[in-house]
């Protein structure tokens, strides 16, 4: 539990309980289910420029890195086609991948195919159903369950703390630049926000994770103005009664938490020129993320290493010969790290070399 870990290390319970947002982000879980604390690790595991645990801002916003990769892939040659959505993976008669038929027709043929989609929507609906039996079962059983949602912000001046207030130029503070958190005094809010949660009603008072990064990258707001990104949970992906999220919901969630915010940063909901929320429905439905998760699925010890996204299957190859796995739903899991990508990528050219 992140809990006995944090015990051991701090005393202090608002730092314990901030750290330990770090064990449920993402995660339909309270800092009191066991396995949570090895969400804890994932988050703080590896490095950013040689500083161990680091996260950090792209420059230009999120859309930035997938526009580098896009350049540097092009320098190499790879033909990229945007808004071009896949109907169905291309299989030859001894059933190995062989390309992707496009929704407009086109059929793209090749000797590998390698999908960034998340498991579900890579086996269940874009492949012919000529997988194991088994293995359709274990990924239809993949907990897809999500507690986020997100809210992006545009504001016309830089949010003023009580517990640090801005100063009189009006200019981003060091605490503007990191990663704040409200509603985390201490654990026992964590887990009753989950708690409500868990019974399909949005929490009343939801741990915020509250980003600005136009504090450090001006160029993402025009001058004086700023963008406010905020990571919320627990939102259930079905509310209690099947009610739906329909926009009187969304607002009323957007509502419950700027009214936090509020109360942390007074003149917060006067400031706000323009919002936009995303749950967990949104979230699959623009980002084809399966229940709005994040990471393609839990990240819970029955679906990490060996069994991740499923057994026997946690080496980046499927049943079906030339078709791969390389996204969040695949070793070792969700995050902005290349990691499942990279290794993804060095089992196709091993296997490519004996085509």
């Amino acid at each position: 539990l992140p809990g006995q870990i944090l015990d051991q290390w701090f005393e202090s319970e608002p730092l314990k309980a901030t750290l330990a947002t770090d064990a449920v982000i993402g995660a339909m879980a309270s800092p009191h289910t066991p396995g949570s604390g090895y969400v804890l690790l994932h988050h703080v595991m590896g490095e950013l420029e040689g500083r161990r645990g680091a996260w950090g801002y792209v420059a230009g916003g999120m859309g930035a890195l997938s526009q580098a990769i896009a350049r540097a892939a092009a320098a190499q040659g790879v033909h990229i086609f945007a808004e071009k959505a896949v109907c169905h993976v291309l299989l030859g008669r001894d059933g190995r991948a062989q390309g992707v038929a496009l929704q407009d027709g086109t059929e793209v043929r090749s000797k590998l195919v390698l999908s960034n989609a998340s498991p579900q929507i890579t086996f269940l609906e874009l492949t012919p159903q000529q997988l194991p039996k088994d293995f359709v079962q274990r990924i239809r059983q993949v907990d897809t369950r999500s507690p986020v949602t997100k809210i992006n912000v545009a504001v016309d001046q830089l949010p003023s703390f009580l517990a640090a207030p801005n100063a009189r130029d009006g200019q981003p503070l060091p605490h503007h630049q990191c990663s704040i958190h409200l509603n985390c005094e201490g654990t026992h809010l964590l887990h009753q926000a989950f708690t409500e949660a868990a019974h399909g009603h949005p929490s009343s008072r939801p741990m915020i994770e509250l980003c600005i990064p136009s504090a450090l990258d001006p160029g993402l707001a025009p001058r004086g103005c700023h963008v406010v990104s905020l990571f919320t949970q627990y939102t259930p992906a079905v509310l209690a009664g099947g009610q739906p999220w329909d926009e009187q919901a969304r607002n009323a969630y957007a509502d419950t938490v700027f009214d936090c915010i509020e109360a942390y940063a007074p003149g917060f909901k006067a400031s706000v020129i323009g919002r936009d929320i995303l749950t967990p429905p949104d979230l699959e439905r623009i980002f084809g993320l399966p229940g709005g998760n994040i990471f393609h699925g839990g990240m819970s010890l029955d679906q990490l290493y060996f069994a991740r996204p499923a057994p026997s299957y946690s080496g980046y190859r499927s049943p079906i010969p030339s078709l791969y796995l390389c996204g969040s739903g695949a070793h070792p899991g969700g995050g902005v790290m290349g990691a499942a990508g990279r290794n993804a990528a060095q089992v196709a050219l091993e296997d490519f070399r004996r085509l």
